[in-house]
């Protein structure tokens, strides 16, 4: 797993889901800046392959890391011959891997972190939970459960939204301590194009950076000043 290295300014990039382009965009202008990726580097967009590609050179350059989402967890369950049920998005990521990419994609994601501080920053892919401040993420084929459960699929209400999908709430923003901002994806909740900002009762904040990369929206990112 990448670290990211001491004194080098972040940019931190939302779900790309296979919009390549955006996504080598985003690293492009950002020479100087180490890329943490939120997850979900794959599934909806035209070119899940290039995200990919573009996700290792820079692991394999020191330049960023992606964290764990549950489109990786997914695909990477495929990859290892795990039983998957697959979708549409999933089947055609999985066509445009060659079997070279395939081990490598495999490889960096087993290796992928589900969740990560760094001094007053935290990054996850759908949710925070406490557990996550203390204990470091299990293996991404581990039982989603607790703090996993939460870093890949967030909260839900036990009843479902109109579009018969889960209800996605925010109860574990109010959990979040005052001084720490957890950046993540997951959850498109931007009414203007721009990631949200949603402070949690006990002070502490969250950043939504989906803004429908993949899916007919946009990538996000935003730049952050070295951990401290």
């Amino acid at each position: 797993m990448a670290l990211i290295p001491a004194g080098m300014p972040l940019r931190v990039v939302g779900d790309v889901h296979g919009d390549a382009r955006a996504f080598a965009f985003a690293v492009a202008t950002a020479p100087e800046r180490f890329i943490v990726q939120l997850g979900d580097l794959t599934d909806g967009g035209p070119d899940s392959a290039g995200a990919l590609v573009i996700a290792l050179a820079l692991l394999k350059e020191g330049r960023g890391l992606f964290l764990l989402g549950n489109h990786e967890r997914k695909l990477g369950r495929l990859l290892a011959g795990r039983a998957v049920k697959t979708d549409t998005a999933l089947r055609a990521t999985a066509a445009q891997l060659d079997e070279r990419l395939r081990g490598r994609a495999l490889a960096a994601i087993a290796s992928a972190p589900a969740w990560l501080g760094c001094g007053g920053a935290f990054f996850v892919h759908a949710g925070f939970h406490t557990a996550m401040l203390h204990h470091a993420p299990p293996p991404f084929d581990a039982k989603p459960e607790g703090a996993l459960s939460r870093a890949l699929f967030g909260e839900v209400a036990r009843q479902r939204s109109p579009d018969a999908f889960p209800e996605r709430v925010l109860h574990w923003v109010d959990r979040i301590p005052r001084g720490l901002t957890v950046y993540c994806g997951h959850d498109n909740r931007s009414s203007d194009g721009r990631p949200p900002t949603v402070r949690g009762a006990l002070g502490g904040e969250a950043v939504f950076l989906d803004t429908g990369a993949g899916k007919g929206g946009h990538l996000s990112w935003i730049d952050l000043p070295p951990c401290v």
